[in-house]
């Protein structure tokens, strides 16, 4: 990918709503010349979640316009903690965890930005191939004497929690990830740091880092945090958060988180979590104003967000799980899903565990009233069933029908249902 002068990526970044700000310049250098650039990433767990998706997006568009992207894992400042926007210190990690979760996290980034082809391909650097033979006398004489206790007392992530308690392993941070920015500038010839809102005092500091250790200038540049419109923090569902990793969080809850979205939030996402240009975006907008029922804003959301985080097989899934509880759908259908995927499409359904015994050669009312409880009495099941509004596994059955083995799902579970919407799940016990 080639570096691209007449493309302005700030701007695109403007009309996305992903811009905060940035240093004086910013927006001249990558206008002029192949820029190189970095984003920091937590490795607190073993999954990147989509709050991170934001600076993922970030180095995507500036790889696109042609600038080199540095994803830097913090296997060095994962071990100090970072204040920024935490009300309390983070609990510290061990080295054997730190390593185990970049490594999954850099899997997960590969699906994002190209690490294999041209010349701003993009790479993996971790501080702790740069701190780990770092003296901490030799740090606090080279680096910490060129920052004054004032000036890092007045970044925000300093002043909001003195109050509530700042450790100086914290306090700290600040100028471990300000020498990152100065020793990726001076050995990758890096000129760029990128981050959220909350990051810019951190990058700041690395900025004047350079500027007061080497006369260089280096620069800056965030993007806002977002935030849903009813005020609620994004990124989470009523399960925490959404992870990337399907394991963490299904493929189908992965879908449905943006399917859900509320109109308002969907104008702003299908903006910032896409790469659909601005007449397609701008197009969807208009049509989903003309008939928000079609839900085209948030479909086509769903769509290219789960594509590009589980793969093309994965959305197809996970279109197919969601028509099983809210459109038609076939036996067929449920016994394609995986089992965490099964068990996603039918969370907060009633369900009984119960023996094989109490569930193969039942007959369908015993099933439904006696061993289930899902229906009150034999004379509504039989009712139900002459009304024809009784489904097992999705298929109509009739009075008389007994459960086989080969009716479970998965070799485990029974989906009764009255109506249309009206389900029960039946477990066979381990």
């Amino acid at each position: 990918m080639t570096f691209k002068p007449n493309y302005n990526v700030v701007e695109e970044l403007k009309w996305r709503g992903m811009f905060n700000q940035d240093t004086p310049g910013t927006e001249e250098l990558l206008l002029k010349e192949m820029v190189t650039g970095y984003i920091g990433f937590d490795p607190t767990a073993d999954s990147l979640h989509i709050g991170n998706l934001v600076p993922i997006m970030l180095l995507s568009h500036l790889q696109r316009s042609g600038h080199k992207p540095l994803v830097l894992v913090g296997g060095a400042t994962g071990m100090v903690g970072d204040p920024s926007g935490k009300k309390s210190e983070r609990k510290l990690l061990d080295v054997e965890t730190i390593d185990h979760n970049l490594k999954a996290q850099q899997q997960q980034l590969e699906k994002f930005l190209d690490f294999n082809n041209g010349i701003n391909k993009a790479e993996v650097v971790n501080n702790f191939d740069w701190f780990k033979d770092l003296g901490f006398l030799e740090f606090i004489r080279d680096v910490g004497k060129h920052i004054s206790i004032s000036y890092m007392l007045a970044k925000d992530s300093v002043k909001t929690r003195l109050e509530s308690g700042l450790s100086f392993t914290e306090f700290s941070y600040q100028l471990v990830q300000g020498y990152d920015f100065y020793y990726l500038y001076m050995n990758r010839n890096c000129k760029l740091q990128m981050g959220g809102s909350d990051q810019w005092g951190n990058i700041t500091t690395g900025t004047e880092l350079i500027r007061r250790m080497e006369g260089g200038q280096a620069f800056a540049l965030t993007a806002n945090l977002i935030t849903k419109s009813d005020g609620s923090k994004f990124g989470k569902s009523e399960g925490g958060n959404v992870w990337l990793d399907r394991e963490k969080t299904s493929p189908y809850k992965f879908y449905q988180f943006w399917l859900n979205a509320d109109d308002k939030d969907a104008e702003s996402y299908i903006k910032i979590f896409t790469f659909l240009d601005r007449e397609r975006i701008n197009d969807l907008i208009d049509q989903h104003r003309e008939a928000p029922h079609t839900r085209i804003l948030q479909r086509t959301l769903a769509e290219e967000v789960t594509k590009m985080v589980h793969g093309e097989q994965e959305l197809q899934n996970a279109i197919d799980a969601s028509q099983i509880m809210f459109g038609r759908s076939t036996v067929d259908a449920l016994r394609k899903l995986s089992e965490s995927d099964f068990l996603s499409v039918f969370e907060g359904v009633d369900q009984k565990v119960l023996p094989e015994e109490e569930i193969i050669g039942e007959d369908i009312v015993d099933i439904l009233v006696t061993r289930s409880g899902f229906l009150p009495s034999n004379g509504e099941a039989r009712r139900a069933l002459k009304e024809n509004s009784v489904s097992v596994n999705k298929e109509k059955v009739a009075d008389g029908k007994i459960i086989a083995r080969d009716d479970l799902i998965n070799g485990k579970y029974l989906v009764l249902q009255r109506g249309k919407k009206n389900y029960f799940l039946v477990v066979k016990e381990d």
